[in-house]
């Protein structure tokens, strides 16, 4: 009737999708897309008294686990793989009012988790202003010369979540004087050097950086020195 194979741990009725066309032993009706091995004999699900059930899918273990929670009565549904000489599970049958209520329960639990995630991106987002506020007022400490609003776009780029950047390195959350005139100086030269354009033009990093370092460090200078360009 169907392939000999080891067949999964009973866990109640087994229903096999036949790899071959049968027909019920019981009543005769087929080809059958379901049916129940009884001493041997092909039968339908309503000989089986299990013809009220619906199928469910594999592929949401948590809808699964629930309906047959839910379910009086269900079933494993298994069909043969040749390939690979095993029986795999299809998917169960579980009573209709079951997989709703299963349904209801796991729809509730997305609205949680959809609720649950809406509250970490807010704390999250605090999390990231504050470090983003300390991180401004370090840059202005060693830098007050530099534009607030300077300081503030910097601090905001160099501590994105999930950038890799230096304000998101363990350096830079502990606001040491390095990470931070690191992120200044990757400013400075990004901003207020030709250092992209000679990257554009085929300049080596390594030589690009060396040719634009002075006029960094005279930016640097000069907002070093107290009061140059603090408004903003």
């Amino acid at each position: 009737m169907v392939p000999r194979a080891p067949l999964p741990p009973p866990t109640g009725p087994l229903v096999f999708q036949p790899l071959k066309r049968r027909h019920c032993a019981g009543c005769r009706r087929g080809p059958l897309p379901l049916l129940v091995l009884e001493d041997g004999a092909p039968r339908c699900l309503d000989c089986a008294d299990l013809g009220h059930l619906v199928f469910l899918a594999r592929g949401d273990t948590a809808l699964t686990r629930r309906s047959r929670e839910e379910s009086g009565l269900s079933a494993v549904v298994v069909r043969f793989n040749r390939r690979k000489s095993r029986y795999e599970r299809q998917g169960v049958l579980v009573e209709e009012a079951a997989l709703a209520r299963a349904e209801q329960r796991c729809l509730a639990d997305a609205e949680a988790r959809r609720r649950r995630r809406v509250r970490d991106a807010r704390r999250r987002a605090a999390q990231d202003a504050l470090f983003t506020q300390a991180f401004t007022a370090e840059i202005r400490r060693l830098f007050p010369g530099c534009p607030a609003a300077r300081a503030r776009a910097i601090a905001a780029h160099a501590s994105e979540r999930g950038s890799g950047r230096v304000g998101r390195s363990a350096a830079g959350r502990a606001l040491t004087e390095g990470a931070v005139t690191s992120a200044v100086v990757a400013s400075v030269r990004h901003l207020d050097t030709p250092y992209d354009r000679l990257l554009m033009s085929g300049v080596p990093r390594h030589e690009a950086r060396r040719r634009v370092a002075p006029s960094v460090r005279t930016v640097l200078r000069g907002w070093a020195e107290t009061g140059l360009g603090s408004a903003g």
